[in-house]
């Protein structure tokens, strides 16, 4: 009989819904907030998306693997958890200061993701050390379906605050002051979910580590990694490279004619639909294994972003179901590269490999948003082929040359 969920798994699961249901009623908005404080510069709103959404996600996932192995270096998961999740619940404040000029946008954005990149390694090298080995895909994948748990509630309370100050004319929010409304509510859950955090409760590994091991310390030399665990970085960096930000398939979404309200309700069944499924895919890595199910993601999502690219104004209506295949991708791949990551790394390292996993995507995800960017502005459908094309390029990497990964050893919970 398998375990239940340790405490910690439980904690941060709750956490986390609360942080996504502050972030996700604020995301939805942000393209379209954008637009109104750029309006007499139109042309510039998708560069300007593409260098907040890349310089917040790539800069900031740099700490990642910094936090990672300070983490591992202190012997410590609870107090770098707190202080990240606490500057990001802060860091929404800037956005009422965005009337004086995107970079206010920039700069929530930015601080949000560093916050992100200061407790996002530890908390999953927590969510690990309390989690027995066979259950860990689905302790991961519970982890992000409270995550998605809590963007579907957000986006939710978005889609009815919109619906209760959109201007019936325009069928979209064109005040500033109500979206200074939208954001001040915001912060609200955001706080509650720091305070969850004091409930956790440091975990030591079951099995005790070797002298060596703890001489040792944690490892920042990648080459030093299981060769499975580098060709993965390797994955993940190629397919980072055609990931843009949901920003695109938002504006996208909204650029081939439907109204705010509809696109958030997509992006609301696109949670959904992740968080539904994603304990269920996790829990399914446990028992075919990583590799496929991952791989499965990876081609999945070329297909979807592909449709993104082709589909017109007269196919429009398809994005309902592409939304929620979108939703499907996440739910077979962010649970469970974070099981594969955790089940390669050293022993003494987990913290500063899933940090790592961490910042190789955040180094493409600058060059990523930026090159969205730039396609989107010459070609609307062009960012999405070309994310659809590097997914499929993950994918090949991914099935040729990772190797079968040898049965981790069994850690209590």
């Amino acid at each position: 009989m398998k375990q239940p969920f340790n405490r910690n798994v439980i904690v941060t699961g709750v956490t986390s819904f609360f942080t996504d249901v502050s972030t996700e009623m604020v995301y939805p908005l942000l393209q379209a907030f954008i637009k109104v404080i750029m309006a007499s510069r139109s042309a510039f709103v998708g560069p300007a998306l593409g260098i907040i959404e890349g310089v917040s996600e790539s800069t900031a996932s740099l700490l990642k693997a910094f936090a990672g192995y300070y983490s591992d270096r202190i012997s410590n998961r609870k107090l770098p958890v707190i202080a990240g999740y606490g500057l990001s619940a802060l860091s929404k404040l800037l956005l009422l200061a965005a009337n004086a000029g995107w970079q206010f946008v920039l700069f929530a954005r930015f601080f949000d993701r560093v916050g992100k990149g200061i407790r996002t390694a530890p908390r999953d090298a927590l969510i690990a050390e309390s989690t027995a080995s066979d259950i860990q895909g689905k302790a991961f994948g519970f982890q992000r379906s409270m995550d998605f748990a809590g963007a579907f509630c957000g986006v939710l309370i978005c889609w009815f605050l919109i619906r209760h100050f959109i201007d019936p004319a325009t069928a979209s929010l064109n005040n500033i002051g109500l979206f200074y409304r939208i954001f001040l509510i915001s912060v609200v859950p955001a706080f509650i979910g720091v305070a969850v955090l004091f409930l956790l409760r440091e975990k030591t590994p079951a099995r005790a580590l070797s002298k060596k091991e703890k001489n040792a310390g944690p490892d920042f030399d990648i080459r030093n990694y299981d060769a499975n665990l580098r060709v993965f970085f390797l994955v993940q960096l190629l397919f980072t490279l055609g990931n843009s930000s949901n920003q695109f398939l938002l504006l996208r979404s909204m650029d081939l004619g439907f109204s705010l309200s509809s696109v958030v309700l997509m992006y609301m069944l696109f949670n959904l639909t992740s968080s539904a499924l994603g304990t269920l895919f996790g829990s399914l890595s446990d028992t075919l294994g990583r590799k496929p199910v991952v791989a499965s993601g990876y081609a999945l999502y070329s297909l979807v972003y592909g449709a993104f690219g082709f589909v017109t104004n007269g196919t429009h209506y398809l994005l309902w179901g592409f939304w929620v295949l979108y939703g499907v991708f996440y739910a077979l791949t962010e649970g469970v590269e974070k099981a594969l990551v955790a089940e390669l790394a050293p022993a003494g390292s987990k913290a500063t490999a899933l940090g790592l996993s961490h910042t190789i995507v955040g180094v493409g995800l600058l060059p990523a948003s930026l090159i969205a960017g730039t396609l989107f502005a010459a070609a609307p459908s062009a960012p999405f082929i070309f994310g659809s094309a590097m997914s499929l390029s993950a994918f090949f990497v991914l099935v040729f040359f990772l190797k079968k990964q040898p049965a981790p050893p069994s850690t209590a919970g």
